[in-house]
């Protein structure tokens, strides 16, 4: 297991000089974030990030994330020209000998809470979602700014996303996923860059859209649409544990040891009824993802991969992006390095 961190590049008010402190931290999950969604990386943008991190003394682990454009995502005519764009990025970055990418195939919207400051009980802040309150949200009316949906597209542009959606529906979803997997994967193999796809988040549809890759069986179904370990999965304990119908310990397990995890974020949720949750601290005894339990699964199949700890709170007065401060990542890191040390000492 590498330890990684999450960083957004030169504007990041995170340093890489403090990442590198955290103990065990080697390994730096990152992208080029001034490309439009749908455009080729050139090889001397991809050179440069690199060379940056490694002046600081880590590496590139994953690049998260090479986006999916939409016209992809819908089946539109566009698509193989996005496509064929898509296929120049991974070889690029196959020649830059960056192992993993991580990606999502989530219509529209990224991750989405309804609260990005929720003060929990200890006084820190933390990202949470409210079935009841997300039910009211439109994103139509111009009213509501969702974090992690991509910035290229304007609010005006959405009617016209969601009137294309309209005809997309969770089977025809399916096949414009498959189309694009039978397209890149061949690539990717050959570039040596293991492909690793992130669980919608959450997982189940929202504002009318649908969302397959949500649980143990449409994983099984994604993994099957091309038979390689290049055709991977990030395994993601905040978002496929915030389906209270989801064993993700034991999910991680199972797709571990058919060698399609590729990737791991790892942070805890607490379960607050219906398919409401807000996001904890990284201990099991703050969430209802049993933490020591996930590193157990990944030593069962000996994972090698990088994991990084995801979304933690705001504590200690730290402001900056919600959910991606340096603090309760930090600890979240070490706590996540101490379980698989124990681990592993376990085992000898």
């Amino acid at each position: 297991m590498e330890m990684s961190f999450r960083w957004y590049g030169k504007t990041d008010s995170i340093p890489l000089e403090y990442i590198r402190q955290i103990p065990g931290m080697k390994g730096i999950v990152t992208a080029i974030y001034d490309i439009p969604v749908g455009e080729a990386w050139p090889m001397e943008k991809i050179e440069e990030l690199k060379k940056t991190v490694e002046d600081a003394g880590m590496h590139i682990s994953v690049i998260e994330s090479v986006p999916v454009h939409e016209d992809i995502k819908i089946g539109l005519p566009t698509r193989d020209k996005y496509i064929e764009n898509y296929k120049t990025t991974l070889r690029n970055l196959g020649k830059a000998g960056i192992p993993v990418v991580c990606y999502n195939f989530m219509p529209i919207f990224d991750w989405t809470r309804t609260d990005l400051e929720y003060r929990l009980p200890d006084g820190s802040t933390a990202l949470i979602f409210e079935e009841e309150v997300a039910k009211k949200m439109d994103p139509l009316t111009g009213e509501l700014s969702l974090p992690g949906w991509d910035s290229s597209y304007k609010k005006e542009d959405l009617q016209e996303l969601f009137d294309h959606y309209k005809n997309v529906d969770h089977e025809k979803l399916w096949e414009n996923l498959e189309y694009f997997i039978k397209e890149i994967i061949p690539v990717a193999e050959e570039a040596g860059v293991k492909m690793a796809i992130h669980p919608d988040d959450p997982p189940f549809d929202i504002f009318g859209l649908p969302r397959i890759i949500t649980n143990k069986e449409n994983l099984e179904r994604f993994v099957n649409l091309y038979d390689s370990p290049y055709n991977g999965l990030t395994m993601c304990s905040g978002s496929l544990g915030s389906h209270p119908e989801n064993d993700f310990p034991e999910m991680l397990r199972y797709f571990g040891k058919k060698d399609r995890v590729n990737f791991v974020h790892a942070r805890n949720v607490k379960l607050t009824g219906g398919m409401s949750f807000e996001e904890s601290a990284h201990p099991s005894e703050y969430g209802s993802v049993d933490m020591y339990e996930v590193i157990k699964a990944m030593a069962d199949f000996n994972y090698t991969g990088a994991i990084r700890p995801d979304h933690g709170r705001m504590i200690w007065g730290e402001t900056g992006k919600p959910g991606y401060g340096l603090y309760d990542r930090a600890l979240g890191a070490t706590y996540l390095h101490g379980l698989w040390e124990a681990e592993q000492k376990n085992r000898k």
